[in-house]
């Protein structure tokens, strides 16, 4: 819990910065899409190029990526859960289960950036 503590300041800028570039190339995908296909095109594949590069920073981090912006941390017995833009890691679940299935964790193991 000591490492996932130390490293969320960090973790929560570089999802902060990935998701600030993917919203800026869809906003631009948005505006283009119809005129020019080929261009929108290219923006989605940069698009998927930033998810890729955040999910391999995230990897690198001890994560485990599960969707744009959500990354799990095993634990020993499941995994802390978190969502951009969660200030703090406050949830866990269990190997088997998914987001959906996350339960907010005790106070005193709550991480917070």
């Amino acid at each position: 819990m000591a490492e996932l503590n130390s490293a969320l300041p960090l973790i929560y800028r570089i999802t902060e910065e990935s998701k600030k570039i993917v919203k800026s190339l869809q906003n631009s995908i948005k505006s283009i899409k119809d005129s020019n296909k080929m261009k929108a095109a290219e923006l989605e594949e940069q698009v998927q190029a930033e998810i890729k590069t955040w999910e391999t920073k995230m990897e690198k981090l001890g994560g485990h990526p599960k969707g744009v912006f959500l990354v799990d941390f095993d634990n020993g017995d499941g995994y802390y859960c978190w969502r951009f833009p969660e200030v703090s890691i406050k949830f866990h679940h269990g190997y088997q289960e998914g987001f959906t299935s996350r339960v907010e964790i005790s106070q005193p193991d709550e991480v917070e950036l």
